[in-house]
């Protein structure tokens, strides 16, 4: 039997079980920025062959902090208790780095998010992640499916 994509990785290369609640929220922003980019991305190429460069300016949009802040802003009556303190202490982590082509209120919020998004990666609710995507991206009138 075939295991997830994830499974194979943690399998194969013999990773030690992680300890969630003890990773930086950071941490947990930098993996979950690379997870959302991976669904955008997927979403885009699944509508239908096209050039790299289309492909690149449609999903740019999507990631950049302003509509992720946006997205946490229209998901947080989705949250549970447990998503919304994991987003909080990403929006509340201090980094040092700053927002480029953002405000610093909408690049906290994108962490809090990323971190969210991280969080449910490695605690392997992948439905949960995508759902919440999918809700927001609907909510924001930014799915391509609408």
């Amino acid at each position: 039997m075939d295991k997830d994509f994830v499974s194979q990785i943690i399998g194969q290369m013999s990773l030690p079980e992680p300890e969630i609640n003890k990773y930086s929220p950071l941490t947990l922003a930098y993996l979950g920025d690379c997870v959302y980019e991976l669904m955008i991305r997927t979403m885009f190429v699944y509508q239908g062959n096209t050039s790299a460069h289309k492909l690149h300016n449609r999903s740019s949009r999507l990631a950049k902090a302003k509509t992720q802040s946006d997205m946490i802003r229209v998901l947080k009556e989705e949250l549970t208790k447990d998503e919304i303190a994991v987003y909080k202490r990403g929006r509340n982590a201090y980094s040092a780095t700053r927002a480029k082509n953002s405000t610093v209120s909408d690049y906290r919020r994108a962490t809090g998010f990323e971190a969210l998004i991280g969080y449910l990666y490695m605690e392997k609710k992948y439905d949960r992640a995508v759902e919440l995507v999918k809700i927001g991206l609907e909510k924001l009138k930014e799915a391509p499916w609408q």
